[in-house]
């Protein structure tokens, strides 16, 4: 397998020429899962709180407004398996349990970053746009 080519990933199509077709439409693509799994709201939260820091699931808990404590079990623990997450759990009473991003998570981060230095740059835009669609659709 040649350097920079996803082959062991999954059969999702030629990586270079890239279309969303060759991920999108393939349930068993490694990269949709991946996709589907970084891009949830509450992974994108998670991320961007774990950012330069160390946090307890009761400090994440209370920081993420609607997630409840199975739904942030869970998405810890599918950031754990992915790599981007290092959970390490102290030998004391009451148990201690920190949460922080791991090298690759970090990076994504800076990712995630972007995405939301994009929406902040184009949220103006965006509003407007809904306004005109709505205003198109109570007269149709």
């Amino acid at each position: 397998m040649e350097d920079g080519t996803f082959e062991s990933l999954g059969d999702c199509g030629d990586t270079e020429d890239y279309t969303a077709k060759q991920w999108d439409s393939r349930e068993d693509c490694d990269v949709r899962q991946i996709l589907d799994r970084i891009a949830d709201k509450w992974s994108l939260l998670t991320i961007a709180l774990l950012s330069g820091r160390t946090m307890r699931f009761t400090e994440l808990r209370r920081e993420i407004d609607g997630i409840s404590q199975r739904m942030l079990a869970r998405t810890l623990r599918h950031l754990e398996r992915d790599g981007l997450v290092r959970r390490t759990v102290y030998p004391v009473v009451p148990p201690r349990v920190d949460y922080e991003l791991t090298a690759l998570g970090s990076s994504l981060h800076e990712t995630v970053q972007a995405l939301v230095t994009w929406t902040e740059t184009h949220q103006r835009e965006i509003a407007t746009a809904r306004s005109e669609y709505d205003a198109r659709a109570e007269i149709a």
